[in-house]
């Protein structure tokens, strides 16, 4: 018999789980971006083939937000994320052995590819069971899911800073993160129950969510805010190392820096979204994001760049769990569908991001190269509104 006491607890499990397959996710792709520089100078890259390098990344995880609605559809949300997650966890291992065991240019950027698409089904599948977790409970909790990815990738930078320190070989640590991410989610899926069993469907849904004006808009949006956050993610640890003479230790304690203040925001802004809305909140820390990079680009001495980091965290916090939530507002049935289509729009910016940063930086430097973040900032403010609940 089903009761209100078991809904209470059904729920609660559900939200611990999805909270566990945030952080590991979010564990499992900091870990890549904090060993970038450790992977350029085992590879001899310069920062444009390091660019085109990432740009494998990119191209799998926006290869797998082409399917990934209509993948959760068919499997279900539950063995959606365990699959997926399983081709992320392979993905690391042949990573960690192209960079460290047997050095290889093609090899790292096949098991890149295959980590974007892992990732990418991954966080879609998680995305559409923590919108319905957070209709069950009634009340905005999608930027704390989203703040637990957050503290994934702080124990990630954590870990990869001790393991640079320690000389731990990448092969080692890459497949050590590969086998705690694949076990903890394997575990954790068995409490997903809200998002979907796995509807036998056509891609019909996705292709009527392409025709809505306000999919595409919130797509747009994310995708300028995804161009903020994945930046940082690609470059900010080399822009300091290699522009603010960081150490690559230390480099990845800045990287850490965006992270925890981008947890910071996650963990409080819902309480700033329930008061005040989403509009008004987004406005004010998209600008919080364009002054902290400018700071952080500009300043001429470690702290105030490291602040400026700081407020680029907070700032871009809120802007692709927002974009999920509005993406899966009002219809269950269409939340896969229009989830799917933002997270493809927005992981355009993953496929942009690396090139455009590293072309950029061979002609002024891979610091100054970051200002590009709030030129794309500044005019995404009108876009803002569009994020209204309907």
């Amino acid at each position: 018999m089903i009761t209100p006491l078991t809904d209470v607890r059904q729920v609660r499990a559900a939200s611990t789980a999805v909270a566990v397959v945030f952080g590991l996710n979010g564990f499992a792709l900091a870990s890549w971006f904090a060993r970038v520089p450790a992977a350029r100078d085992a590879l001899g890259l310069d920062a444009g083939g390091l660019g085109l390098l990432l740009l494998a990344l990119s191209a799998g995880s926006v290869s797998a937000m082409l399917t990934a609605g209509v993948v959760a559809h068919r499997l279900g949300v539950r063995r959606a994320v365990v699959r997926s997650t399983a081709a992320l966890a392979a993905a690391l291992v042949v990573i960690g052995c192209a960079v460290g065991a047997w050095p290889s240019v093609p090899g790292t950027a096949a098991g890149l590819f295959a980590l974007g698409y892992g990732s990418g089904v991954c966080n879609v599948a998680m995305n559409v069971e923590a919108a319905a977790v957070e209709r069950a409970l009634g009340r905005t909790v999608m930027p704390r899911f989203h703040g637990v990815w957050s503290l994934g990738t702080i124990a990630a930078a954590g870990t990869a800073a001790l393991a640079a320190t320690a000389a731990l070989p990448v092969t080692a640590h890459l497949a050590a993160v590969a086998a705690t991410t694949l076990t903890g989610t394997v575990v954790a899926a068995r409490s997903f129950r809200y998002g979907g069993g796995g509807a036998r469907r056509g891609t019909g849904g996705v292709l009527a969510a392409w025709r809505e004006p306000r999919t595409l808009l919130i797509g747009l949006l994310v995708l300028v805010l995804a161009f903020a956050e994945g930046t940082a993610n690609d470059w900010l640890a080399v822009a300091f190392v290699d522009g603010h003479a960081f150490s690559p230790a230390a480099g990845a304690v800045v990287f850490g820096v965006f992270v925890t203040t981008m947890t910071l925001g996650r963990v409080v802004g819902p309480a700033a979204l329930d008061r005040w809305g989403r509009v008004p909140v987004l406005l004010c820390t998209m600008s919080f994001a364009a002054a902290g990079v400018a700071v952080a680009v500009l300043s001429g001495s470690p702290a105030p760049a490291v602040l400026g980091v700081a407020l680029w965290g907070l700032g871009t916090s809120l802007g692709f769990p927002v974009g999920m939530s509005a993406a899966a507002d009002d219809d269950p049935e269409r939340a896969a569908a229009r989830v799917g289509v933002v997270a493809l729009i927005g992981y355009t910016a993953f496929l942009a991001g690396p090139p455009v940063v590293g072309l950029l930086g061979r002609h002024v430097g891979v610091l100054h190269a970051l200002l590009v973040v709030p030129v794309l900032l500044v005019p995404a403010l009108a876009l803002v509104p569009v994020l209204r609940r309907r």
